[in-house]
C-alpha cells in the first residue's frame, strides 16, 4: 500500500476529538479540493510502499486503541479492506475518514467519519477543465452516502466556508431520503491557520446553536499548528 504517513496523535476533529489515535493516512484521491490540507496525499500523491503486516505493527508499537484510517481517499487505497480487517482483528476501533464517494462494501469500521465535499470545494486554474469536471461528477454520490449510514455509527463532518454552504449541506442530506439527527452533522471551519479557523468559528458557533448542529473545532490546528504528523 502507498502510505503517506502514519503517526501517533490526538484525534482533531469529530466526536472522538482528543481520543489518543493512530493515523494511517493513504496517498491517493479521487477528488481534487482546492482547500485540501494534505495535497501531499491528494494533489500530489507520494508515500512509501507498506504491506498489512507492516502497518498492523506500527500500530501495535503505539499505546493506544484507536486506529484512523485516513488520506487523501482511503478507501481507494490498495488492500484498505484487507488493512481494516487485519486491525479489526486485533483489536483495534477504527474510524474511516472518507469523503464518502465510495460504497463501504462491508469494511470493517467503528465510526465511518463522512465528509462529503460542497461546492466549496471546487478546484481552481491549477487543474485542467477535465480534471474540474471529474471533481464535480464526483464529489457528491447519494447511493454511497446512503449504504454507509445504512451500515455503519457514522458521523458528518462539512468544511464551511460561509453561511451558503449550510444551505447546501442542507439540501443534499434531505436528498438522501434519511432521518439524521442534527447532533450528527459537525460543521469545521475552512482553515488551515489558527486566526482564520477562529476568525470563522464566531459566526459558525452561532450558526449551530441556531440550528442544532454540532460545532466542530480543529483540536490538532489549535495545539500544533497546520503541520504534518499531527
Amino acid at each position: 500500500m502507498l502510505i503517506s504517513e502514519t503517526f501517533y496523535s490526538l484525534q482533531g476533529e469529530g466526536e472522538l476529538t482528543g481520543v489518543p489515535s493512530v493515523f494511517i493516512r493513504t496517498a491517493g484521491c479521487n477528488l481534487r479540493c482546492n482547500w485540501c490540507d494534505t495535497p501531499y496525499a491528494s494533489w500530489n500523491p507520494e508515500g512509501a510502499e507498506l504491506s498489512v503486516a507492516d502497518l498492523v505493527a506500527e500500530v501495535a508499537s503505539h499505546p493506544a486503541h484507536h486506529v484512523v484510517l485516513t488520506g487523501g481517499e482511503p478507501m481507494i487505497a490498495k488492500n484498505i479492506r484487507e488493512l481494516a480487517a487485519a486491525l479489526r482483528a486485533d483489536g483495534r476501533h477504527i474510524t474511516i475518514e472518507t469523503a464518502a464517494t465510495i460504497a463501504p462494501a462491508g469494511i470493517a469500521c467503528d465510526l465511518a467519519s463522512l465528509s462529503p465535499k460542497l461546492g466549496n470545494s471546487a478546484p481552481d486554474a491549477r487543474l485542467p477543465a477535465a480534471w474540474r469536471e471529474r471533481h464535480e461528477a464526483t464529489r457528491w454520490n447519494p447511493d454511497a452516502v446512503r449504504a454507509w449510514i445504512d451500515g455503519y455509527a457514522y458521523q458528518f463532518k462539512f468544511v464551511v466556508s460561509t453561511p451558503a454552504d449550510v444551505e447546501e449541506l442542507e439540501r443534499l442530506l434531505a436528498s438522501l431520503g434519511r432521518e439524521i439527527p442534527r447532533h450528527k452533522v459537525l460543521l469545521m471551519p475552512e482553515a488551515i491557520s489558527l486566526e482564520r479557523m477562529r476568525e470563522r468559528a464566531t459566526w459558525l458557533g452561532e450558526l449551530c446553536k441556531a440550528r442544532g448542529y454540532r460545532y466542530a473545532h480543529r483540536l490538532h490546528i489549535e495545539l500544533y499548528g497546520n503541520k504534518r504528523g499531527t
